[in-house]
């Protein structure tokens, strides 16, 4: 099998058994023929594009001339979907996994058994994407590789994702118009592709905050892989209702006080992001999408409504159950100060990284409105 990023070593993660696993586990997509699954995907590409245009208008946000603007637009299964973000987590984690490589390297014994916990990190973590490849409806790329698999613009620009069979599966579960909630999905997602074309600082910044994460990492190798075992063993229905450690996320397994406070503003750019896109699909809706709002009257039921106890347990120690909340706090925070200051005020957000929100602004907008817009007037 070819390895994902061309290296040979499996190391401290078996990235091509992760693929393989999940991609054998993940659960079938909505029953659909050959010319309807043609038909999903022409459709989702007509309208990644018709979004680009909606999005400009109203978040009034000009893609800079440095910035490549051939984002491509890839309509993937579920496989697909494992194998980009496989990509995606080996490039931006390298960092951190050759430094546990290397400690292991030097304990007694550890080359011996690295091979081995690679493998078994391998599958572990491909459990994880298969139960993780069925929930996703779409994502912008930032940090996206190219791989022969899915090639893309790597390194500039990202790419933009969508999951037809997720898109279709919620659409249908729902029972909400196809054409609509397609475009709406799309417009969330276009806008976080226009966020980073207008910002060019922005992908740079984010990285820059991620690796110095990393960076600040301590911990124990077997720590790391506990905590995944702990999450393979709640998918599989292994782990006893209430037993302790269900309640902790992957990310709070790695936090040094320096961690925190990095964790802090990248919860704060993320909400800012994330609730961006989202005020930016209902802001746009009324005028393209007809049945918007009840859509998201349906989407909230279905966000509030969750799942199994073993889909909340999960989501909880990925950390999901916080990336729902970035949503409603930063929509709130984007409607908040768009209401007092304009769109036009709204987006000297993006100016740079010093007029970010902070995570307190975010709950506060009001203090982020006094403090960027008194030091520019």
């Amino acid at each position: 099998m070819t390895s994902i990023g061309g290296a040979a070593s499996p190391g401290m993660v078996d990235w091509n058994l992760a693929v393989a696993t999940a991609t054998r586990l993940v659960r079938p997509g909505p029953d659909v023929s050959r010319d309807e699954a043609r038909a999903v995907v022409a459709e989702l590409r007509r309208h990644a594009k018709a979004s680009e245009e909606h999005v400009r208008a109203f978040t009034r946000m000009i893609p800079d001339d440095h910035v490549p603007q051939d984002t491509p637009v890839l309509v993937v299964d579920r496989p697909g979907w494992v194998k980009a973000n496989v990509a995606g987590f080996r490039a931006l984690l390298k960092p951190l996994l050759d430094k546990l490589q290397e400690r292991r390297s030097a304990t007694p014994g550890g080359a011996v058994l690295g091979a081995l916990g690679g493998k078994v990190t391998g599958v572990e973590l491909g459990m994880l994407l298969s139960f993780l490849a069925s929930r996703v409806l779409g994502q912008f790329e930032t940090f996206a590789p190219v791989t022969r698999e899915l090639p893309g613009a790597a390194g500039s620009n990202g790419r933009l994702l969508l999951v037809a069979p997720n898109i279709v599966h919620v659409e249908r579960e729902m029972d909400v118009a196809p054409h609509d909630f397609r475009l709406w999905v799309c417009l969330h997602e276009e806008t976080h592709r226009t966020q980073f074309t207008a910002v060019p600082w922005l992908r740079d910044h984010l990285e820059g905050e991620i690796q110095a994460f990393l960076a600040e990492t301590d911990v124990d190798p077997m720590a790391v892989l506990e905590r995944l075992r702990e999450a393979a063993q709640a998918l599989a229905g292994g782990r006893p209702e209430g037993e302790e450690g269900e309640n902790r996320s992957l990310v709070e397994l790695v936090q040094t006080p320096q961690q925190r406070e990095i964790l802090g503003r990248l919860t704060a750019v993320m909400s800012l992001l994330e609730g961006h896109a989202d005020f930016v699909m209902d802001g746009v809706g009324p005028q393209v999408v007809p049945s918007v709002g009840e859509i998201r009257e349906k989407f909230q039921a279905r966000r509030a409504r969750g799942a199994s106890r073993l889909d909340l347990a999960l989501r909880k120690l990925l950390g999901l159950d916080a990336k729902l909340r970035q949503y409603r706090d930063g929509e709130r925070f984007v409607s908040a100060v768009v209401g007092e200051v304009g769109m036009d005020g709204f987006n000297r957000v993006w100016t740079s990284p010093n007029t970010l929100p902070t995570k307190a602004e975010i709950a506060k907008p009001a203090d982020w409105i006094a403090r960027v817009h008194r030091k520019a007037d």
